[in-house]
């Protein structure tokens, strides 16, 4: 696949091995993204998109209902965004997206993550300004050609499309997402969008060449994985 759609694959992604946690993380999206921008998925875009990707990961529909339920009965649950940027083993870095009632609690555990595996977090930016914050989408059943026109006529700007066997991937800056996403189901409401989201993606891969260092950042990898409140994982090494 391209170089998006690759960097989308080998991320840990909320779809992880552990379904209870895959549920938990929508769960919590769902609520903070009704809780902050209403309830009807017509007029919150945001919402909208959640429930589609929890939809295409096999979340079941009473998941996403208790989650939009608890807006509508008043339930009141503070959710904290957070970002932590580090360096990995070898040359590797890495940032984890978590989504969490307890600040104190999650930071210390990502940064348990990373000292295990010989790695350690850095200040904000120390490794962000070494990505690109971008929207990206992989669509099914259309030809580029035909994508572009839509994209087109919508007046959206892209920064990218290129195919792959039947998939052509869109990237696009991360402040046209809402845009790209509207041309894209202005040809069909039911487009099959197989990639859809916001992504840091690396401006460089690296290639971890030690052993060693391969076998901590799969380590690493996995760790934050168990950590419940890592929504997501983006990180510059070639798996």
């Amino acid at each position: 696949m391209g170089r998006a759609y690759e960097v989308r694959k080998a991320s840990i992604q909320k779809n992880g091995a552990i379904k209870a946690k895959l549920y938990s993380n929508f769960a919590k999206e769902i609520y903070l993204a009704a809780k902050n921008g209403g309830t009807d998925p017509d007029s919150n875009a945001n919402l909208k998109r959640l429930m589609d990707q929890a939809k295409k990961s096999q979340v079941p529909s009473d998941i996403i209902k208790r989650a939009i339920d608890k807006v509508n009965s008043g339930v009141d649950e503070n959710y904290t965004s957070c970002r932590y940027e580090g360096f990995g083993p070898g040359s590797s870095t890495l940032i984890v997206d978590c989504l969490t009632d307890n600040v104190n609690r999650t930071v210390g555990f990502v940064r348990a993550a990373f000292t295990k595996c010989k790695g350690k977090l850095g200040v904000e930016n120390s490794v962000s300004h070494f990505y690109e914050n971008l929207a990206i989408f992989a669509v099914k059943g259309y030809t580029e050609e035909e994508l572009f026109e839509s994209l087109m006529m919508n007046d959206v700007n892209v920064k990218d499309i290129e195919t792959d066997d039947d998939v052509v991937i869109i990237t696009g800056e991360a402040k046209e997402y809402n845009n790209i996403r509207k041309a894209l189901i202005s040809i069909n409401s039911e487009i099959d969008l197989e990639v859809d989201e916001i992504a840091m993606v690396p401006l460089d891969k690296v290639t971890l060449e030690n052993d060693e260092d391969k076998e901590m950042f799969d380590k690493l990898l996995n760790m934050l994985d168990d950590i419940e409140d890592v929504q997501n994982v983006y990180h510059n090494v070639e798996l």
